[in-house]
């Protein structure tokens, strides 16, 4: 069956998963980005000379990608600072499920480097 317009954006596509963050003494939801909400983090990546900037990378996409139980962002990318100083290993671990939801692989990010 192909899917008419209306049923397209009609679509629930979002998903929010619960990481646990004993670090930080709880869990926080991640999501999946809009479309639009993922190329503006790819964008914010991007240097003016078209080259890529990955450091805080892994803060930057926790910052986009963390939300509340009803989906409400937690975090912009003038946060990304203060989420780089938390511990390495709570923000990986909410950075993989992040990568995860929203098909951002491996190889994404070194093609990403390789280009910076």
């Amino acid at each position: 069956m192909l899917l008419t317009r209306e049923q397209i954006l009609a679509a629930t596509d979002s998903v929010i998963e619960t990481v646990s963050v004993p670090e930080w003494g709880g869990s926080v939801g991640v999501k999946t980005l809009t479309g639009a909400e993922k190329d503006a983090w790819e964008s914010s990546r991007q240097n003016k000379d078209g080259s890529f900037n990955l450091n805080n990378v892994r803060a930057s996409l926790v910052a986009v990608a963390t939300c509340d139980a009803d989906g409400q962002k937690l975090f912009t990318l003038q946060d990304v600072v203060d989420l780089g100083n938390k511990s390495a290993r709570a923000l990986d671990r909410v950075f993989q499920a992040a990568k995860r939801l929203n098909g951002v692989t491996d190889e994404d990010l070194d093609e990403l480097e390789g280009e910076s």
